[in-house]
């Protein structure tokens, strides 16, 4: 035994359990990767234990595994984008927000739309009664994405699009109003968030059955990868899972799997892993356990880059990077003492920033009870801004690498994840598992038990169940509801006007793609610049593919 180990072994004896005999360690929940083993000490001997090797489960940025981070430099050189999710209400109101945003220092652009937009109905649907501009804004047609972006500079910013099912069209839209301004899709940048697998899971914003919905993301992985070169085409989202009620492990595990699920598809339709590939992009939660989550961003980019080189064969260091935007939890704010959560913010916000985000959203305080307010906006950005230019953390890249707990923590959510693919192979993959109802159980006792928690009051939540105590309201956003019938008078007024037969003629041309093995999109860009709306196209893929229905989890 060396030095350091005899000396552990004695202050164990000597110092460390007579202290707990005096005063017993608090309760702990499974926070840690789903264990609540955490070592009250970690030293070399846990390094030692996990076969720890700088060069290979470290390496250096910029390079595989990129455990380090996916840029040489990382921050010293530039700091990340930050993006914050903003729409509501009218195209007109959103541009307004995003206006504001931009003056005081956003450097990325981030739309929210509304539910009839994301489940691919028009406004004037009798299914979007009462939800038109509620959580989003509303966007029927090529006049409303032309009033979303007015004025705005799409060849000097990039745009995230938190869109998934109608994900191709409203892309289509961005790149048609884009070149009426001048402006060629060759240099567009930004996202389309595009993973439906997550959607299956957790969110519930799907149209079609999993099998054509892959082939429609595949379509955009072709079309981007020759047309929109500078653009991710798919944003693999771990956040919403991790907002169902998954924990740390599940969310790397399942993200990574659906991540390999488009890989596969986009294969098997004679795709270049290494040209599409570089076009990927991930979207994680950025949760409260500061340690774990920095943890967790290691685990996910290490495992990403052998995946990708050892399963699909990727040899293109951009091909194995696994870039991503954070967002802050949503799910960890409260309604209670709604201030409390500027503090939550600020910590999810350091875990991104040490866990090497490409991008990142930062909740406003106030959305635990409605969309925020252009003060909670402020501060929100302002708390990525301070995070960024104070205190030091952007100086350094991957500041934590070594530390005896981050390294055995990054070790066992890796380990841990890695047993979760094993399954999901087991399974026949991750379409399969969904199918099979696999992932949804998982989730769903994992916020059972995370429930139960809060409610016994084992995991304290400040301001929820400890800490109690009144506070003054603070101001919440409303959305006029007059904004519904203007939006439904102006994409009537629209219909009225288009030309009916090169409208007619684009649509046939989809349904006929559709029921082949055309490109769609584009098919679909046709069909947007003749004033074609989202529901329209969704209604035309709905008639050839049908909609998809949801699988009972027990």
């Amino acid at each position: 035994m060396s030095d350091y180990g005899k000396l552990r072994n004695d202050w164990i004896e000597t110092t460390l359990k007579p202290a707990e005999a005096r005063d017993k360690p608090r309760a702990r929940v499974a926070d840690l990767a789903g264990h609540v083993d955490a070592d009250p000490l970690y030293g070399p001997e846990h390094l030692d234990a996990i076969g720890f090797d700088p060069v290979r489960d470290l390496g250096f940025p910029g390079k595989p595994p990129f455990t380090r981070g996916v840029q040489p430099n990382m921050y010293r050189s530039r700091l990340w984008t930050m993006r914050q999710y903003a729409g509501f209400g009218t195209a007109h109101e959103s541009n307004e927000r995003y206006q504001y945003l931009l003056k005081q220092g956003q450097t990325g652009l981030s739309v929210a739309f509304d539910l009839p937009t994301q489940m691919g109905h028009d406004s004037d649907d009798p299914k979007s009664l009462g939800e038109v501009g509620r959580v989003g804004v509303a966007i029927d047609s090529i006049e409303d994405m032309r009033t979303l972006f007015q004025g705005l500079p799409l060849d000097k910013i990039s745009t995230s699009m938190t869109i998934n099912a109608t994900a191709g069209i409203l892309l289509c839209l961005y790149i048609a109003v884009a070149e009426e301004n001048g402006v060629p899709r060759k240099v567009l940048r930004g996202t389309v968030q595009n993973d439906i697998l997550k959607e299956y899971m957790a969110r519930g914003t799907y149209i079609y059955p999993p099998r054509p919905s892959i082939r429609l993301i595949t379509d955009i992985f072709a079309f981007s990868a020759a047309e929109v070169p500078k653009w991710n085409t798919i944003s693999i989202s771990g956040y919403h899972i991790r907002e169902a009620g998954c924990d740390a492990v599940q969310e790397v595990a399942f993200t990574l799997a659906d991540g390999m699920a488009y890989v596969k598809a986009a294969q098997d339709a004679g795709l270049d892993v290494d040209h599409f590939g570089a076009q990927l992009s991930f979207f994680f939660n950025v949760h409260n356990n500061l340690i774990e989550e920095v943890a967790k961003f290691r685990a996910a980019r290490r495992m990403w880059s052998t995946l990708m080189h050892d399963r699909f064969g990727a040899k293109t260091d951009r091909a194995r990077a696994l870039r991503f935007h954070g967002q802050t939890a949503g799910m960890t704010l409260t309604a209670q003492q709604p201030l409390n959560n500027i503090v939550r913010v600020t910590i999810q916000t350091l875990a991104g920033a040490l866990g090497g985000c490409q991008s990142l959203h930062t909740n406003s305080y106030d959305e635990a009870l409605g969309l925020p307010t252009s003060e909670a906006v402020t501060i929100a950005l302002r708390t990525q801004q301070i995070v960024g230019c104070e205190s030091g953390v952007a100086d350094f890249v991957d500041p934590f690498a070594g530390s005896y707990a981050v390294e055995a923590l990054t070790d066992r959510i890796e380990k841990e994840a890695y047993k979760y693919i094993a399954r999901i192979d087991e399974l026949g993959g991750m379409v399969a598992a969904i199918e099979q109802g696999y992932p949804q159980r998982e989730i769903q006792n994992t916020a059972y038990a995370y429930q139960l928690e809060v409610e016994d009051k084992r995991r304290t939540i400040v301001g929820q169940n400890a800490f109690i105590q009144d506070t003054a309201p603070v101001p919440i956003l409303k959305v006029n509801p007059k904004i519904e019938q203007e939006q439904v008078g102006r994409l009537q007024s629209m219909r009225s006007k288009r030309d009916a037969a090169k409208y007619a003629d684009t649509m046939q041309r989809l349904e006929n793609g559709a029921k082949g093995k055309d490109n769609l999109l584009p098919l679909i860009l046709e069909t947007v610049k003749a004033h074609a709306t989202v529901g329209e196209v969704s209604n035309v893929l709905r008639g050839v593919w049908g909609e998809h229905i949801e699988t009972l989890v027990l």
